[in-house]
């Protein structure tokens, strides 16, 4: 797992599948302001860039790079909009192949933990990831 805040730019050639998730903030994917207001409300770890800043800095893939997506957020009070959604609908348009559909992770809270059940969900989720990829 890389930090969007420190992820390279530009991918290496010999991605295989590339696994991109953050929370789901103001119905999207968080921006400078919207982070800046996660911390204030008490949320620890605020990285400098997300993957909106992330994507915007990619250019088309050589190949179409397979891709899933993922985002966080509240299960109560349960709140509208999908990161993963609008991140998946960028990369595609970069001319990414998408391999299964956004997914979301419930968390307690709008810091976490994670919902009751949620981490075997997401272990469940790359488990299934990693045989859709062997597979191909």
């Amino acid at each position: 797992m890389i930090n969007a805040a420190v992820a390279p730019i530009l991918l290496d050639n010999d991605v295989e599948l590339l696994i991109l998730g953050g929370p789901t903030h103001a119905f999207s994917m968080s921006t400078a302001s919207t982070r800046n207001s996660a911390k204030q409300q008490g949320a620890e770890h605020i990285p400098e860039r997300g993957i909106r800043e992330w994507i915007e800095g990619q250019q088309s893939p050589r190949r179409a790079l397979a891709v899933a997506t993922f985002d966080t957020r509240a299960v109560s009070p349960q709140l509208l909009g999908s990161a993963a959604k609008k991140a998946m609908k960028r990369l595609v348009a970069l001319g990414c192949r998408p391999v299964a559909k956004p997914e979301t992770f419930g968390l307690h809270g709008y810091s976490g933990p994670l919902a009751d059940g949620e981490l075997e969900r997401a272990q469940r989720w790359g488990a299934d990831l990693r045989k859709l990829i062997a597979s191909n």
